[in-house]
């Protein structure tokens, strides 16, 4: 389908009217939306929070009688069933808008084309695809969740330049500058959970909440620990942030009843050790989480990248070097031979400070999904 210079820059608006709601739409999309008239912006919107008004809406009510004979450019295509707010297909329909423009189709199935269908059967011109990849990348962890039943998976990890994550008697406060933590800090806030394991909450006794200038959504803390190791006091528990503990079937009851006191909540799994693909299935399920941040040791890193869990890599790389005694970044036994790397891509590097920070996924032929 071809789409003019006109609709390019218009979904364009869209999508960085999208991006407001990064912090705030969660478990929704991230929604934006802009109508055009005559060459002239009219109205336009972003969804701002769960449970309030999608993106359609709020550009229509800018627009008011102006929206008629209009062309919407969203940057997912209209909802079409009622959840918290009413169709966007139908208020768009019902304004009389005559042409609308999505980036991408929902991968909702409560919606999956729907919208787009509802609208032509109106009279509406409709069509897609335009910016789509941009789209989808802004929406990663939705779109995950929908098709694949379960979270986006970021691993974050901060070494030094010889790839060491801690010293050998654990120690690894601060491998990083004061630039790539509020790095971290804004990815926690636009994480629907942070997850580590036991053995980091022992070592380093982290919060693992979002911590910025400027008010943001609180992510969820998951913490695998099999046992209940966690101590009542930990600074988890310093955050009003929602914390949740995974553990084992045969974890003490009295241990879960002094953290629920202290006020984490508790899953109790099956088996004796908690298995990260079921954990995310069901975080997507219960808890419609859409991204996972996993800052943990080297053997949880390693375990969620050979079971091909990982879809991107945070990696802070700090200008110094702590020798060979140091901790590694993944525990990955078995790799023997060169044929047995695991094979990443690099999307995208930047200094953040003194600091640099790469992008990686798990390249074709490995780990990775």
């Amino acid at each position: 389908m071809t789409f003019s210079a006109a609709d390019v820059d218009a979904m364009r608006r869209a999508l960085s009217l999208a991006k407001r709601g990064i912090y705030t739409t969660e478990p929704n999309p991230r929604v934006g939306c802009v109508l055009v008239r005559d060459d002239q912006i009219v109205g336009e919107g972003w969804h701002q929070r769960a449970g309030e008004a999608h993106a359609e809406v709020n550009a229509l009510q800018q627009a008011g009688e102006a929206a008629q004979g209009a062309t919407a450019y969203v940057s997912l295509e209209p909802c079409s069933h009622q959840g918290r707010t009413g169709p966007c297909c139908v208020a768009l329909a019902e304004a009389g808008v005559k042409r609308v423009v999505a980036a991408v189709q929902d991968p909702n199935p409560a919606v999956a084309g729907k919208g787009l269908a509802y609208l032509a059967e109106q009279g509406v011109d409709v069509a897609h695809g335009l910016l789509a990849e941009e789209a989808e990348a802004l929406n990663r962890g939705f779109f995950s969740r929908m098709r694949r039943g379960r979270p986006w998976l970021t691993v974050k990890l901060a070494a030094s330049l010889d790839g060491r994550t801690a010293m050998a008697s654990g120690e690894s406060r601060w491998i990083s500058g004061a630039a790539s933590r509020d790095d971290v800090h804004r990815r926690r806030a636009w994480s629907s959970v942070v997850m580590s394991g036991s053995g980091t909450v022992l070592a380093d006794n982290p919060r693992l909440d979002a911590r910025l200038a400027e008010p943001c959504r609180q992510p969820r803390r998951v913490i695998l620990d099999s046992t209940l190791q966690t101590p009542p006091d930990a600074r988890l528990f310093e955050s009003e942030a929602p914390l949740l503990l995974v553990c084992g079937e045969q974890a003490s009851e009295a241990r879960a009843a002094a953290l629920e006191q202290a006020g984490a909540e508790i899953w109790r799994l099956s088996g004796q050790r908690p298995d990260l693909r079921q954990v995310l299935e069901a975080l997507a399920q219960s808890h419609e989480v859409n991204e996972v941040m996993l800052e943990a040791g080297p053997k949880l890193a390693g375990v969620a990248l050979s079971a091909g869990l990982v879809d991107e890599i945070c990696l802070y790389l700090a200008p110094h070097l702590m020798g060979d005694a140091a901790r590694g970044l993944f525990h990955l036994p078995g790799l023997a031979a060169m044929e047995d790397r695991v094979p990443l891509e690099i999307v995208d590097v930047r200094r953040l400070g003194e600091d640099i920070r790469l992008l990686l996924r798990p390249g074709a032929g490995g780990a990775g999904e």
